[in-house]
Parts: C-alpha cells; sequence; structure tokens
C-alpha cells in the first residue's frame, strides 16, 4: 500500500489514519492462514505443511527441509503476502511463524543390510531394490531417546542462533519415549531451559508434521514467541529383528527445529497451509499395542501377577496394505496443502 504523508493540519492527520486504516486492511488480507481438517482417533495419518523461504537482506538463505515430513516451499514470505495474498475471509492471527533454524542426531551404532542377513532370511539387493534403504541407526545398551533429542535441539538452537533460555515451548513428537509419562521434560532438563513450557505428541510417522503445525499455532496466537519442535523416534526398541518384513524398515533418530515469531512487517508468516487427515480404521494394519495384564488387581494373578511389568507388543505391520493407503493418501493431503496455501499449483514447489 503506498500512501503520501502530509503533515500538519486535520487534513494530514485524517490522511494518516487513512493510510493506518488501509495497512492493517492489507495485513489482515495478507496474513496466511491455515484451515486444517483433522479428524480424531488414528493409527495411519498423512499430512502435509507449506513453507514460505524466509528472505533475509544480503541473504540467500533458505529454510531446511525433512525427510521425515511433507514439507514444500514456497517461492518466498514476500512473495506469499504479494502474489499469493489470501482472500479477505482468511482467519487472521496475531504473528506469523518463520523457520530459525534445524539440526538433527542419530546413534552411533550402524546396522547395514549385511547385518541382517545374519539375523533373518534376506539379501542386500532385496532390501535395496524394495525400499531404498543401505543401512539404519539403532541405539545402544544405555542410550536413550531423550539423549538424541537433546543433541538434535542443541544443534537445531545453534543453527537459528537462539539460547535455550529463550524457549517459550517445547514439543518433542515420539511414538517411543523413554518414559510412559514423556521425555519432552529430560529434554528440557539436559539442554538448560528452565523456563520453557513441555510435552510429548504422539501422531506416529505424521508426528514431526503435527508437531510443527502445533508449535506454529502457539506462536501465531500470541502466546509464545519461540518454540523448539522436537520428531525423534527409537522404534528399535519395538521391532521383531527375527521378522524380515518389518526389521528392514525401522529405525532411531531425531530431528528438531527451532520457529519464531515475526511481524507483517518482517515477511508475514512463512507457514503458509496445512492440511491433516486420519484414518482410525486402519489400526489393524499398523500397531505396537499394551500386551500386559489387563487387570492386575485380580487375585487369580497372585502377588507376581500383580507386581508384572506393563509392557508393549513389538511392532505388527501389513506392509502392502500401508503401501497402498500411503500411496493413495499422502499425494492427496499434499494437493489439498497447495491449494490452501493460494498456490497456483504443486509446479510452484520447490522442495518436497
Amino acid at each position: 500500500v503506498e500512501s503520501a504523508h502530509v503533515s500538519g493540519g486535520d487534513g494530514g492527520r485524517e490522511r494518516e489514519r487513512e493510510r493506518e486504516r488501509e495497512m492493517r486492511a492489507w495485513d489482515s488480507r495478507a496474513r496466511l492462514c491455515s484451515r486444517g481438517a483433522v479428524e480424531a482417533g488414528t493409527s495411519r495419518r498423512a499430512s502435509a505443511v507449506t513453507w514460505a523461504r524466509p528472505e533475509r537482506k544480503g541473504s540467500a538463505e533458505r529454510a531446511p527441509g525433512t525427510a521425515t515430513s511433507r514439507v514444500s516451499l514456497a517461492d518466498s514470505a514476500v512473495v506469499a503476502r504479494s502474489k499469493f495474498a489470501p482472500s479477505p475471509e482468511a482467519c487472521p492471527y496475531v504473528q506469523g511463524v518463520r523457520f530459525m533454524g534445524s539440526g538433527s542426531c542419530a546413534p552411533g551404532k550402524v546396522v547395514t543390510n549385511g547385518d541382517l542377513e545374519e539375523l533373518v532370511e534376506t539379501n542386500d539387493e532385496w532390501i535395496r531394490t524394495r525400499t531404498g534403504i543401505i543401512e539404519r541407526r539403532v541405539l545402544s545398551d544405555g542410550e536413550e531417546l531423550a539423549d538424541i533429542a537433546a543433541a538434535a535441539a542443541t544443534r537445531a538452537l545453534a543453527s537459528s542462533g537462539v539460547d535455550p533460555t529463550e524457549l517459550d515451548l517445547i514439543i518433542l513428537a515420539t511414538s517411543s519415549a523413554d518414559d510412559l509419562f514423556g521425555s519432552s521434560c529430560s529434554v528440557q532438563a539436559a539442554i538448560g531451559a528452565p523456563q520453557a513450557a513441555c510435552f510429548d505428541l504422539t501422531s506416529a510417522c505424521s508426528g514431526f508434521v503435527v508437531g510443527l503445525v502445533t508449535g506454529a499455532q502457539y506462536i501465531r496466537s500470541g502466546a509464545y514467541q519461540k518454540v523448539l519442535v522436537i520428531g525423534g523416534d527409537a522404534l528399535s526398541r519395538f521391532v521383531d529383528w527375527t521378522d524380515r518384513n518389518t526389521c528392514v524398515l525401522f529405525g532411531d533418530g531425531c530431528g528438531a527445529c527451532v520457529l519464531g515469531a515475526q511481524s507483517a512487517s518482517e515477511g508475514g508468516c512463512s507457514l503458509l497451509s496445512f492440511h491433516m487427515e486420519s484414518d482410525g480404521e486402519g489400526r489393524k494394519h499398523l500397531n505396537a499395542s499394551f500386551s500386559g495384564a489387563g487387570d492386575k488387581t485380580s487375585a487369580c494373578l497372585g502377588a507376581d501377577g500383580r507386581g508384572r511389568h506393563g509392557s508393549y507388543s513389538n511392532l505388527r505391520m501389513s506392509g502392502q496394505d500401508v503401501f497402498k493407503w500411503a500411496v493413495r493418501a499422502v499425494p492427496s493431503v499434499v494437493q489439498k496443502a497447495v491449494e490452501k496455501s493460494a498456490l497456483e499449483s504443486v509446479d510452484q514447489i520447490d522442495w518436497l
């Protein structure tokens, strides 16, 4: 919005007020707000997010993508506010969110396809041609998920130039926490961020995307300024290493990113849109169910039974059913996320 400023007199003040009204109206239209639909109760999830690349003076920095989440990038935050401005009815928010930095960490222990040949009836060629996987990382004895999550978080903070004491919130998206009550508090203590609220979030393979969307809403509402989002799992603990159909697929690792607030004048919101869907009927195809006694107070269990540890079963998966669902659901949610972003087509996506 261009408007000449004339100082002095009632006419000048009125023009200045009119300019301010125009700018507020523009910012309300230009703020890109996501309107994702979430269906609760899921075993299988698909989600997609579109991000604008942050632009800084004298810098060609791109926001990093991740392999575990469907993250796509538009041309720039500036373009998102001008060329791809949303319709006026898009819901407003207090402030925008930007991607400040990222980090990752994987355990040191490597399990190659050759190693698996010693454990199950399989071979490197069979695994490579069907999955593309050459090796996977797994936690060693004594290592915990919180250890590698804290390392990933520390690298993300360094990348973003944010001190741990500046964080308002820590979200750990995981399905395999070290503790039944969650591991985010352990990460908080490890990185030295006692002022930050923290919680675990469970959403299986879509965990990082759901964590990213959740963290963004805390910023866009104005509640927080800096949020650390971590996606991590130690699924090797729940793999049956005698089942060649599942043991070749899973490993351990963590990725993290720091989200920060930015005003409309700094580029609006780099989160252009998101879309999430859930299919609660798919639980039978992929699960790791509770396998302990349902009623530990029963007298017939005896003292040993009543004191038995609770536990979960190993991962069970129907690979073909999960594959068929994924190739149908993932392209669909990506397309819907793009449509919500005000981009004209998927051809404008730089990174998938």
